[in-house]
C-alpha cells in the first residue's frame, strides 16, 4: 500500500527515487517474492525529472553504438511498446524526420542513418527537399532534406511511472511517499534514516535521478557527478496540431538532440527543449532568454507555430555527468546499484534499466528466486487518438459521471477526477491529479475549473 504506515521496516531490496526507472525497477522487483520497499521524497511518484521531458518513445538511432545506453533504449522500447499496449498507456507511432537546414547538416544525414544501421535500426530513408515538403507542408523556408524514422514514437510520459508504481504496490511493493532518506549506515542490512523512520534493506538500488551522486556519497561512493541540464518546452494550444504530422527532428549537436518540434498524445505541441548546464538542481523556472530562443528556432521550424496561442510553459532538469553514457553499476560487496546518468532516453529505456538493475542485484548475491505473476492492471485513457469517458455513451449511460465535464479545456470528466481520487496512488495536490486526468492543463490553466477541483481534492481528504 502507498504510505503504508511507518517506514520502521526491513525489507529485501529498498528502491530510492520514485522517477520513471526507480518505479520500473520497483514494478520488476514485484515479479518475484521478496519484501521490497519504493522510497520517494516527494509526495508523489513522478515528480522530478520524469513528469517534465519531451515524451518520446525512441528507437536509439543517434545513441552512441555499442554503449550501455543503446543496447538498454533498443530494448527498452521492445518491452515499453509491448505494456503500452497491455495497460493502456497512450502511444502514437508518428514517425520523426531528421531536417537538415544548411549543407554541413545535409551531410551529416547519410553518417546518421550508418549510426542508426549500427544501433541496429535500419529502417531510415533519405528524403529530397521535395518529398519533405510533400510530407510536412508548413515547414520554414530552406529545409534541404531529411532523414526518416519511422519508429519514433508519442507517448505519456505521466501514465507510464504511475503504471510502473500502481503494479508494483498492487503488487505488493510498500511505496513510502514524502520520505527522503536524510542518511545511511551502510551495513548487513544497512539502514536507510528518514524523517518518518529508519528502513534496513539488505540491498539498496539508488534511483535518485538528479541527486544520484549525492545519495552515492552515503554509501562512499563518488564515481561520477550530475550536471542538471535544463530543458525549457513550449506547449502550443490544440488548434496547432494540425500543422505537424511527425516529430521535427534537428541534426544533433554537442548538447543533445536539440530544439524539436512534436505532436503530444494530449492534442498540443511542443516546442523544446533548450539545454542549459546549471549548478542548481532545483532550477525548473522558464527564462526569457531560454523562451525566447525557443520562439526563434521554432520560427525558422514552423513559422506558422509560433501565431498559436501558447498554453504553457515550463522547465525540466535531466541529470547529465561526465561521460555520454548511463552510469549503471554495482558494488557487489556493498549490496548496492547505481542507476545514473539516466537523461531524456530514461522514459525509453526505463524497462529494460529495470531488468539489468535486476540482473545486477542476482550477481550481487540477490537471490530472487522463482518469478510470480504480477497483478494485472489497466490505466485511465489521456490520449486524444483513443477513446476518452466524455465521448462513450455508453460509459456515461451506466455512470452520469462520465458524463459531467468539470474542465472543459481538456474535456475531463468528474467521474474520471472521482476515480483519480479512489485510485492505488491518488493524487495529494492538484498538479498531481492534472497528470493523472490532465484537469488544468488546457488552454485556461485551470482558471475556470481551479476551484471546483481544489474543492473535490478537499473532499477527498488529500489536500
Amino acid at each position: 500500500m502507498p504510505d503504508s504506515g511507518s517506514p520502521d521496516a526491513e525489507y529485501d531490496v529498498v528502491v530510492v527515487g520514485a522517477g520513471v526507472v526507480g518505479c520500473a525497477v520497483a514494478r520488476e522487483l514485484a515479479g518475484h517474492s521478496l519484501r521490497v520497499a519504493l522510497v520517494e521524497a516527494s509526495g508523489d511518484v513522478g515528480d522530478g525529472t520524469s513528469k517534465a521531458n519531451t515524451a518520446i518513445l525512441h528507437t536509439g538511432f543517434d545513441a552512441v553504438p555499442g554503449s550501455l545506453e543503446s543496447g538498454l533504449v533498443r530494448e527498452g522500447r521492445r518491452r515499453l511498446a509491448a505494456y503500452a499496449a497491455e495497460t493502456g498507456i497512450p502511444v502514437e507511432p508518428v514517425g520523426a524526420l531528421l531536417v537538415a537546414w544548411d549543407q554541413e547538416q545535409l551531410a551529416a544525414l547519410p553518417r546518421l542513418a550508418d549510426k542508426a544501421a549500427a544501433n541496429a535500426y535500419r529502417a531510415t530513408r533519405l528524403l529530397g527537399p521535395d518529398e519533405l515538403r510533400a510530407r510536412e507542408p508548413h515547414l520554414g523556408p530552406g529545409a534541404l532534406g531529411a532523414l526518416e524514422v519511422p519508429g519514433e514514437s508519442i507517448v505519456c510520459p505521466w501514465t507510464t511511472t504511475l503504471a510502473y508504481a500502481t503494479q508494483a504496490v498492487r503488487s505488493g511493493v510498500d511505496l513510502h511517499l514524502n520520505c527522503p532518506v536524510r542518511n545511511a549506515d551502510p551495513g548487513r542490512p544497512h539502514r536507510l534514516h528518514t524523517p518518518r523512520g529508519t528502513l534496513g534493506a539488505r540491498f539498496v538500488v539508488n534511483a535518485c535521478g538528479l541527486h544520484a551522486d549525492t545519495f552515492d556519497a552515503l554509501f562512499g561512493r563518488h564515481d561520477f557527478r550530475v550536471t542538471p541540464r535544463r530543458g525549457q518546452l513550449i506547449v502550443f494550444d490544440k488548434f496547432a496540431r494540425g500543422l505537424v504530422r511527425h516529430i521535427l527532428l534537428p541534426v544533433p549537436g554537442a548538447l543533445g538532440k536539440g530544439v524539436l518540434v512534436a505532436p503530444t498524445v494530449y492534442g498540443n505541441v511542443m516546442l523544446g527543449p533548450t539545454a542549459e548546464d546549471l549548478d542548481d538542481r532545483t532550477a525548473t523556472g522558464s527564462t526569457a532568454e531560454g523562451l525566447a530562443a525557443l520562439r526563434a528556432q521554432g520560427r525558422r521550424i514552423l513559422p506558422a507555430l509560433l501565431d498559436e496561442e501558447v498554453t504553457a510553459v515550463y522547465a525540466g532538469l535531466r541529470a547529465a555527468t561526465e561521460v555520454d553514457d548511463y552510469r549503471v553499476s554495482a558494488r557487489p560487496g556493498l549490496r548496492y546499484v547505481t542507476v545514473g546518468g539516466i537523461r531524456s532516453t530514461g522514459l525509453t529505456a526505463s524497462l529494460a534499466i529495470a531488468a539489468h538493475v535486476v540482473g545486477l542485484l542476482r550477481d550481487a548475491g540477490l537471490r530472487t528466486g522463482a518469478p510470480r505473476p504480477r497483478t494485472p492492471i489497466r490505466m485511465p485513457n489521456l490520449g486524444e487518438a483513443f477513446p476518452r469517458p466524455y465521448r462513450d455513451a455508453e460509459l456515461i449511460a451506466g455512470d452520469g459521471a462520465y458524463g459531467s465535464v468539470v474542465c472543459h479545456c481538456e474535456r475531463v470528466t468528474r467521474g474520471e477526477v472521482r476515480d483519480a481520487f479512489a485510485s492505488t496512488i491518488p493524487p495529494a495536490s492538484l498538479d498531481g491529479l492534472r497528470r493523472r486526468t490532465r484537469a488544468r492543463g488546457g488552454r485556461c490553466q485551470g482558471f475556470h475549473c481551479g476551484a471546483t477541483l481544489r474543492s473535490m481534492l478537499e473532499e477527498a481528504g488529500r489536500a
